[in-house]
């Protein structure tokens, strides 16, 4: 049975704040931070003033459904909660798929629909839900690459791609929670067919987890990852590569004659790939770009540490302290593991 659920809604690239015993925060003093995705829940303690008290990694189980799901969240939140000095002004919770301030409306990858955020902990303490593209990039707005830009596009390319419009410095949700899903703009509309049923979707050929999927199914070769063929000069990966910059190219050059983003800022573990992604993309931008300049690619600040981050920023919204983290400046590196 599904559960019933409701939603709710970077960092210093030279960060020096490291937590301290000094540190420990006063009771109320703290948020807890949680980022939830398909394969892990990253989640950690985060001050007033940022500092990270405490940070923790938990698998997510997502093969035995929603409420096993529901109940690993809420159980995480409580034992990061306990590993506080005292009682957290608020929970930060960012989530996959379509989302509300107040509830989790629905997620594909984890089964569930219209969660309330009260289900997610049995802590008596304000909460708010946040889209985990759009979390991260609240974080890289605040905090990271996009820090005092008031426009410009996130773009992590994972296993999938979506996208986090970030305007007047806030992430955009549309008008039902549904913008940012670039990965489903249509690039080739003729194209290969997507999981999501529409064909020629930018994540059927720019994805990490699609480029390796389609230099296998060409090649013959089984269980190929997405850095493997960006660093081959086999013919097949040259061409499948090729065809994931043409794709990109193309959704950055619509998205830009549409938003006219300050900066575009990739991120994601297709980004790691650094020059062999950012300068044939880059290159392709400006061409298609006729009349006027292409915004700079920059690569995202915080990496798999956005989504937990923005969830601190949500958290300390949720507490009604919503001018928290412009100042901060955050070491996510040293904060200590929670036991």
């Amino acid at each position: 049975m599904t559960p019933s659920v409701s939603t709710s809604a970077g960092v210093s690239p030279n960060p020096s704040v490291s937590p301290s015993p000094s540190a420990s925060p006063a009771p109320s003093s703290f948020v807890v931070a949680l980022d939830v995705g398909g394969t892990s829940m990253k989640g950690g303690l985060v001050s007033e003033s940022g500092v990270v008290l405490l940070s923790e990694r938990r698998p997510t189980p997502r093969a035995e459904g929603p409420e096993a799901v529901v109940a690993a969240i809420s159980d995480f939140i409580s034992h990061l909660a306990a590993s506080g000095d005292g009682t957290p002004a608020g929970v930060g919770l960012a989530v996959p798929g379509l989302v509300s301030d107040n509830a989790a409306l629905y997620a594909a990858n984890l089964g569930w629909r219209d969660v309330p955020a009260s289900s997610f902990t049995t802590l008596d303490t304000p909460v708010l839900l946040g889209h985990d593209v759009r979390t991260g990039g609240l974080a890289e707005s605040i905090l990271g690459a996009g820090r005092g830009l008031s426009d410009f596009l996130f773009l992590p390319i994972g296993t999938g791609i979506a996208g986090a419009s970030i305007i007047r410095g806030e992430p955009y949700g549309g008008s039902s929670g549904w913008a940012g899903e670039i990965g489903h703009t249509p690039v080739f509309p003729d194209g290969e067919q997507c999981a999501c049923g529409q064909f020629g979707c930018l994540e059927t050929y720019a994805s990490a987890a699609s480029v390796g999927r389609r230099y296998s199914q060409r090649a013959g070769i089984e269980d190929v990852k997405a850095e493997q063929v960006v660093s081959s000069d086999d013919p097949i990966a040259v061409e499948v590569w090729d065809e994931a910059v043409e794709a990109l190219s193309l959704a950055l050059a619509t998205y830009t004659l549409l938003l006219d983003p300050t900066v575009i800022v990739l991120g994601g573990g297709l980004a790691e790939a650094g020059p062999a992604l950012f300068d044939p993309v880059r290159t392709r931008l400006v061409k298609r770009l006729a009349f006027r300049e292409a915004p700079p690619l920059v690569p995202a600040a915080l990496g798999v540490d956005a989504g937990m981050l923005g969830a601190a920023l949500l958290g300390w919204r949720a507490a009604d302290r919503p001018e928290l983290g412009p100042g901060w400046t955050v070491d996510v590196r040293s904060a200590p593991v929670v036991s």
